[in-house]
């Protein structure tokens, strides 16, 4: 849960008088989420927000589906993604449903002819390859490799990347996005079991502040369709503002991962969640230290969730033939658990370098047409034994 944050010039009071040097006002603008009952943030502007000078158009980017009820598990090797210059075009949808869609991306070039509005979701990103700074209407963030970006719905940004070679793994969550409830108490703070706290999440730091009028392209994404929008002011024209809905960073390698003597499920890698899917980060850490643990997992039956398991780097104890960039999808349904070998394997080692980012969705998801032409359609047989092959 993101905390109180002020940057840039506020008045003293909400909704009062505030002047520029010139003795004219600034517009005032309550940023918030579930109506007026979520996290919200009051921003103060150089010229009113609400200028739409003309809507162009608009093109529909809604996933095609190209298995609408599965019960397969799949590999997807999504390092075969190809680059895009345009960062809008690099994003590819793997995955989704009503709730997410989780998105590869390999964006060659920054923003530069747009701004970027998703209007419907909030936007988890995380950095495989890449590092840059997103610049936002609520401030700059400076990124590199293993940082989550926590883009609030509405929030207009661009991205700067520093070079060509970038791999984002973004999920797309109707629903907002928190840090886990069970670590928070009633206030909201983070707590001391919690595997990382406050000074680990990186509030915006820099504010840019244009005064210009013209035409600004901002690409608003609503309900399945991008609009071309131009705004008669720069949509970067914040003076200041406070409150709890911005986004922020978080490092992968800032995550203090749980362990015991036996093995810990992965609720204990939980790092974000919703009502509909949560996110696990899956760090380096030591083993379960019982004289007879077995560190690799259990098999469990997935009959609640889908799993999607993506592999960012190390070595995947649990998984054969498993590459950094790839994707693990074990539908619910089928129990999942350890390739063949890896149980034996795994008795008495002492720790794990593996890197990886989970999400858990609570309804089935649907593999899209950009899924299936990365997918490994035999992976689903790599738990029999060679004498049933």
């Amino acid at each position: 849960m993101p905390f109180y944050h002020k940057l840039g010039k506020i008045p003293h009071k909400r909704h009062t008088i505030f002047k520029k040097p010139d003795g004219s006002l600034y517009y005032e603008q309550l940023f918030g989420t579930i109506g007026f009952d979520g996290m919200s943030s009051n921003l103060y502007h150089e010229h009113r927000p609400t200028q739409v000078k003309e809507i162009k158009g608009s093109y529909n980017v809604a996933p095609k589906i190209a298995i609408e009820n599965n019960l397969k598990s799949y590999r997807f090797k999504g390092f075969q993604v190809v680059p895009a210059p345009d960062y809008l075009e690099s994003r590819k949808a793997v995955l989704t449903n009503q709730d997410c869609t989780i998105i590869l991306a390999s964006p060659q070039n920054t923003t530069q002819e747009y701004f970027y509005k998703n209007a419907d979701c909030d936007e988890l990103i995380f950095i495989h390859k890449g590092s840059g700074k997103l610049r936002t209407h609520l401030g700059n963030l400076d990124f590199k490799y293993g940082d989550y970006l926590l883009i609030p719905r509405g929030t207009i940004y661009k991205i700067d990347f520093d070079d060509e070679n970038n791999r984002l793994f973004i999920v797309e969550s109707h629903r907002p996005i928190y840090t886990p409830k069970r670590y928070r108490n009633h206030f909201g703070q983070l707590l001391e079991h919690s595997p990382f706290c406050e000074r680990d999440l990186r509030q915006p730091y820099e504010l840019e502040t244009n005064d210009e009028k013209g035409d600004f392209l901002i690409k608003i994404k609503k309900n399945k369709e991008i609009f071309d929008t131009v705004y008669a002011t720069h949509p970067f024209d914040v003076v200041g503002y406070d409150g709890y809905n911005y986004p922020y960073a978080f490092s992968i390698h800032d995550f203090e991962p749980i362990t015991g003597r036996i093995h810990q499920p992965p609720p204990v890698h939980q790092t974000f969640e919703t009502d509909a899917f949560v996110v696990c980060s899956f760090c380096p850490r030591l083993y379960d230290y019982h004289p007879e643990s077995i560190p690799a997992p259990y098999s469990h039956s997935n009959i609640d969730s889908d799993e999607v398991l993506y592999y960012v780097d190390g070595d995947f104890m649990s998984r054969n033939d498993i590459e950094a960039g790839h994707i693990s999808l074990h539908p619910a349904g089928i129990p999942h658990g350890p390739h063949p070998g890896a149980v034996e394997r795994s008795i008495g080692q002492t720790e794990t370098e593996e890197l990886a980012v989970m999400v858990d969705t609570f309804r089935p998801l649907q593999v899209t047409e950009e899924g299936m032409k990365i997918a490994d359609d035999f992976y689903h047989k790599s738990w029999l034994d060679h004498k049933h092959e």
